[in-house]
């Protein structure tokens, strides 16, 4: 009886199994780049934002003020303090705007149009307007021109300011303020406001208008040193004849009934000549000239300002003397024209320290970063997605071909996959090292690549074993079948 290989072995040897199609396999490499490009686009993004961020915190700041009139000593002090500002670099800077005076550039600070402004402390101060620094103390001096030789005067000589009843009074500048000033001393002093004439003179005009005698008794207000106020004097003095000054005995009662007032004393010689004018010390009352800024203003720019403010004072003492005349400003809650916090906590000495003003930035930006951490290790998981995908399926693949070399009937068959087991374990290498799959993964991806040669080679071992029985097989047939 003859039988045939294939009923004794069951199938044919080079009919084998069909092999599945793999999955194509996306480019490891392409996603390394996609994924370098994402970081180098975080990272430059990251630095962008902390160079912004620095540009923001550390920009010089320009600040507009207020002050006049034109030529004015509180014009060329500011004229100056914006020059050293500039030279030192320091974060604020100061743009001058210039107006018709103390009265002009306190509207303007009312109505928004600046930042700052120097205003006379016995004016309205605009509501939204704090201390930042007290520019220079402004004394009152009254005086009697020396009558001209050969000319006498009818009644007797003004000594008292009880005695200018009748009279006329030069009042320098054109400030109204300075016409207010003098009402209010004639009423404290016992005279009616009404029984005086008040004529004003423009300040550059004020020495040729006592030389020409355009009135018997001046009020004028300024610094003590104002070089205005003792060109005045000087031409008051006529004929070897000095001027006399008047003193304001009522200068107590003036400063209880009016807190932006102070009784104050005009020291001997204050103004010069020889003799001395005055050769006495003068009773009288002053008020200050104050840098005052809107309540808005940030209190780490004003609290800089301060600071520059004061250290440009020592810088200019020689250059300019007025500049030595800046004082701190009243921080006491009763203080008749509040300060600033800014300018408080310089003067307190709690002013903020960098930690202090932006350690919320600090937190809200480390938290940024880890958000934008979080946010970068999705995303390049996300583009990872379709390389774990597809080494999933080629993990799920490398199974099936265990099966497959398993019941394989030729060599060339399990050489075939012996091959594309190499091409899939290239491939599950290159996502690992771009981190598509964890190392965990890549031991059960070992285990199956282990399981699927010991297949190969165990049935490689079968086939051989088969190859060698055909010979003795064939011989057996042909002897049984000539029995």
């Amino acid at each position: 009886m003859k039988l045939s290989l294939k009923r004794l072995f069951g199938r044919s040897m080079t009919g084998g199994v069909k092999l599945a199609a793999a999955p194509a396999a996306s480019s490891p490499r392409q996603a390394g780049r996609q994924t370098l490009l994402v970081a180098i686009a975080l990272l430059l993004a990251l630095v962008g934002a902390i160079a912004g961020g620095y540009y923001f915190v550390m920009r010089p700041e320009t600040l507009k003020i207020a002050v006049g009139p034109t030529n004015s000593d509180d014009v060329r002090v500011v004229q100056t303090l914006t020059h050293a500002f500039a030279q030192t670099h320091g974060h604020v800077r100061l743009k001058l705007i210039q107006t018709d005076g103390a009265v002009a550039s306190a509207d303007a600070l009312s109505q928004g149009k600046v930042d700052l402004a120097i205003i006379r402390g016995d004016l309205d101060v605009p509501k939204n307007a704090q201390a930042v620094a007290t520019l220079r103390k402004n004394v009152v001096v009254i005086w009697v021109p020396a009558p001209a030789k050969g000319k006498k005067k009818s009644g007797a000589r003004i000594t008292k300011i009880s005695q200018v009843a009748g009279h006329r009074i030069g009042v320098v500048g054109r400030t109204e303020a300075n016409v207010n000033l003098l009402k209010v001393i004639l009423q404290q002093s016992g005279v009616d406001p009404n029984k005086v004439d008040v004529v004003q003179f423009p300040a550059a005009e004020a020495s040729e208008a006592i030389r020409n005698q355009k009135a018997d008794v001046y009020l004028a207000a300024g610094p003590v040193n104002s070089k205005i106020t003792a060109d005045a004097i000087a031409a008051s003095a006529k004929d070897g004849g000095e001027p006399t000054f008047l003193a304001i005995d009522s200068a107590e009662a003036i400063a209880q009934n009016h807190p932006v007032y102070e009784s104050a004393e005009i020291p001997s010689g204050a103004f010069g000549g020889s003799p001395e004018r005055p050769d006495d010390e003068v009773k009288t009352i002053s008020f200050n000239h104050h840098i005052v800024a809107r309540k808005g203003l940030s209190e780490s720019t004003v609290a800089a300002l301060t600071r520059q403010l004061f250290a440009a004072r020592q810088q200019l003492l020689t250059e300019f003397p007025l500049a030595a005349k800046i004082e701190t400003p009243d921080t006491d809650k009763d203080a008749v024209i509040p300060a600033h916090p800014g300018a408080a906590a310089f003067v307190d000495g709690e002013e903020k320290t960098f930690l202090d003003k932006y350690s919320d930035y600090i937190w809200w930006t480390l938290m940024a970063l880890s958000a934008t951490g979080s946010l970068g290790a999705w995303f390049a998981g996300y583009l990872k997605r379709d390389e774990r995908t597809n080494n999933g399926h080629l993990r799920e693949r490398l199974l099936d071909m265990i099966a497959v070399a398993r019941r394989s009937e030729s060599t060339d068959e399990l050489d075939v996959l012996q091959s594309e087991a190499d091409t899939i374990l290239r491939d599950t290498l290159h996502c690992f090292e771009d981190g598509a799959i964890p190392e965990g993964a890549l031991t059960a991806f070992n285990i199956a690549l282990e399981q699927f040669h010991r297949a190969v080679a165990d049935r490689k071992l079968v086939l051989a074993t088969i190859a060698q029985s055909l010979p003795r097989a064939g011989a057996q047939l042909r002897a049984a079948g000539t029995l």
